[in-house]
């Protein structure tokens, strides 16, 4: 096992991880630069590269965010908070997908949880982007029983444009081997939610089933589709998904090793998983990194993974065979920035961009996205962006003393907060220019960020006080 980041995590219940300012990494021969793109979030969930070429964001509470990379410009496209429901638990506004030709049709696809008589339900709709915001919602798959925990709600578009859903078992595994429930499963339907006549299953959504609460799901190599499944205490579990395989749960956990599971299993048709992880390490969800830029990661799947039991939060890279079949090699990355929750890909950079949901469950902060990118990978078809028209300038990095700060014109008049990283707001004041120094010795060592706020959105920005 490698790890090549500077800080090993204690395998501690009680304590956790120390959340710092994002690092940059050196790898084998690649030198990956940090940077925070967006902090200060409500528990970013699922983070997706558009065709727009933005990031699009869901925040647990029922926000969905769309950011510009080049500056971290940040704009809520839809606030469901008041449809959404959200508490201190495992629900909220989950899942997303964007339409695979969304220039030409844009629209978006999202999981929200909802309640309906007293009892926890999910939802798939889709939404139209204007240009401006999201829109027109259209109830895609409705009624789906949920719970706190447990909701599933991992989205992804097939190469045949269909829809695959994974859905928890919300906490009843016998739910799970139920061919007549929803829970449990990786659901199968046509983009407009009705059942397409090739499922495996005749007159079922059913695609795959025995499943506890998968919470990854993503194309690999030769087309192959996997999904990451939170365990029970014991064995998380990367799978490679086929159509109309028994996953096990819950007679089985992890692979196929006690007299009683092989039996099962036997008799079951049941697809053991490729890697498998205890105590429970919280594996959320991955993606498929098959870019240039980052040579040592090219063919390799990036997995999200939170820490669970064990505090161990990081990013693992996953290496396969020749054909997909089995993962020969974990490496783990990025192990002290925080419970990291989703990851995302610029095609054109071969940045990665990482969401991570603080230091503990359900969600403390900070919340973040950073990026990690190679700076001496730039080609001939990535211009070097010009200067945005709205933007935040920090410095020194670290900051004893006095902080400089440059923003463009129109932040003038405008709000100004500064929050450390343990949630206290140490400053709120108004913008008065484009410059400003604020005196910075008297607060603690630590990280901070900044938050400014414009009709064109919101930029937030990192620093630390020594």
């Amino acid at each position: 096992m490698k790890y090549y980041t500077l800080l090993f995590i204690s395998l501690c219940f009680l304590s956790g991880p120390t959340v710092s300012s994002a690092q940059d990494v050196q790898l084998d021969s690649t030198f990956l630069t940090s940077s925070d793109l967006a902090t200060g979030l409500q528990v970013p969930w699922e983070i997706k590269w558009g065709q727009d070429d933005h990031l699009w964001v869901t925040e647990r509470r029922g926000r969905i965010l769309r950011i510009d990379p080049t500056n971290g410009n940040t704009v809520t496209v839809l606030d469901y908070e008041n449809e959404v429901l959200e508490e201190s638990s495992e629900y909220g506004m989950l899942g997303m997908a964007l339409h695979p030709d969304f220039p030409n049709t844009p629209v978006l696809y999202v999981v929200y949880c909802y309640l309906q008589g007293g009892n926890i339900r999910e939802r798939l709709s889709s939404f139209r982007w204007n240009g401006t915001e999201l829109g027109d919602e259209t109830i895609i798959f409705n009624d789906i029983p949920g719970a706190g925990i447990h909701d599933g709600s991992r989205l992804l578009i097939t190469t045949d444009n269909k829809i695959l859903m994974t859905t928890g078992d919300r906490g009843n595994g016998d739910l799970s081997q139920n061919m007549q429930s929803l829970n449990g499963k990786i659901l199968r339907m046509n983009l407009d939610g009705s059942l397409p006549d090739d499922n495996p299953v005749s007159g079922s959504y059913v695609y795959s089933y025995g499943h506890r609460n998968a919470q990854g799901l993503a194309y690999g190599p030769n087309g192959q589709i996997y999904s990451s499944e939170h365990g029970a205490q014991q064995w998380d579990e990367f799978n490679l998904i086929e159509a109309n395989r028994n996953y096990g749960w819950p007679a089985v956990q992890g692979r196929c090793n006690t007299s009683s599971e092989i039996a099962f299993c036997d008799a079951n048709n049941v697809r053991e998983p490729l890697d498998e992880w205890a105590p429970c390490v919280a594996v959320n969800d991955i993606i498929y990194y098959d870019h240039p830029a980052i040579p040592e990661w090219q063919g390799k799947m990036l997995m999200a993974v939170l820490g669970g039991f064990v505090r161990a939060p990081r990013l693992s890279i996953l290496t396969f065979n020749e054909d997909g079949t089995e993962v020969i090699n974990e490496e783990q990355v990025l192990d002290n920035i925080g419970r990291v929750r989703d990851v995302a890909i610029n095609p054109h950079t071969g940045s990665v961009y990482v969401a991570t949901n603080g230091n503990f469950y359900p969600g403390s902060g900070p919340n973040r996205i950073i990026e990690f990118r190679n700076e001496a990978f730039m080609p001939n078809s990535v211009n070097t962006p010009n200067i945005p028209a709205q933007f935040i300038h920090v410095s020194p990095i670290p900051v004893s003393d006095q902080l400089q700060i440059q923003l463009s014109d129109n932040f003038i008049g405008r709000p100004l907060e500064v929050h450390s990283f343990n949630g206290q707001q140490v400053l709120k004041t108004i913008i008065t220019s484009a410059r400003l120094e604020i005196p910075a010795s008297d607060w603690a060592p630590g990280m901070y960020f900044l938050r400014a706020s414009k009709d064109e959105g919101t930029i937030t920005r990192t620093f630390a006080v020594q």
